[in-house]
């Protein structure tokens, strides 16, 4: 099975096609940024794809990161992806960007609670734990850092992602053992991709992952919003016609 791996939930456009067999990806790239998703989205797709032998048409499947992260972010990432495996006659999964994160640790053994975290602001984190072998602990949602610790228990932990340094500050005062691994902005795409070969469609929808509610300025609509809306019109419809094209 040959999929692509798109990721635009967090600061970062990722892409990358990988081979269920093979070791390392086909292709990859990997471009950290605050906005601009959606142009950069599809430009990317194309190198990517310009390198893999068959193009489009050689795709079985698409994964794409449902969240949690930005709101306009996850919305490109699906749009895209939901036409490129449309076009392609691909299946196409979910997988979150928590899981994505945590994904490094878990392969090593860990006596203890393996957490990916990240910032949400306001002294929130979007927060997911794993035990050995990576048992799912809790699943992801959004906390203050005392109620994430209070539900993490006595570690020892080993955090990652951005928020990790705000958890690790929490877990320190309260005397909990903790080491942070990583402060990634966002993940691996390659494990975006691995993580996207073992999921089934049933189970892992490609669907948004909200856990809060977006921000509105009502009545009038914010500028940058209404850009970001027509990009990721124009993202869907590019990527569909160039899947169609060369599919």
């Amino acid at each position: 099975m040959r999929i692509l791996a798109i990721d635009t939930a967090l600061p970062a456009v990722s892409a990358c096609v990988l081979d269920h067999d093979a070791a390392a990806p086909i292709a990859a790239e990997s471009v950290e940024m605050e906005r601009g998703h959606a142009e950069a989205l599809l430009p990317l797709i194309r190198r990517i794809m310009s390198k893999v032998e068959g193009g489009f048409a050689s795709l079985d499947r698409v994964a794409v990161t449902v969240g949690p992260g930005s709101f306009t972010g996850i919305r490109i990432g699906l749009a895209a992806g939901q036409a490129i495996a449309l076009a392609c006659k691909a299946e196409i999964v979910g997988v979150s960007t928590l899981a994505a994160l945590a994904a490094p640790l878990i392969i090593d053994p860990f006596d203890g609670v393996v957490a990916a975290a990240i910032d949400a602001r306001h002294d929130k984190v979007y927060i997911a734990a794993f035990g050995p072998g990576g048992r799912p602990l809790l699943t992801a949602r959004r906390m203050n850092a005392h109620e994430a610790l209070r539900a993490l228990g006595t570690g020892p932990l080993l955090l990652t992602g951005s928020g990790a340094p705000l958890l690790a500050k929490e877990a320190r005062a309260r005397g909990v053992p903790v080491r942070i691994a990583s402060e990634r902005l966002a993940p691996d795409i390659a494990l975006v991709a691995r993580l996207g070969l073992a999921a089934q469609p049933d189970t892992a929808p490609a669907r948004p992952l909200y856990l809060k509610e977006p921000d509105v300025t009502m009545p009038a609509a914010r500028p940058d919003a209404q850009k970001d809306a027509a990009g990721l019109g124009d993202a869907a419809a590019r990527a569909r016609a160039a899947a169609t094209a060369q599919a």
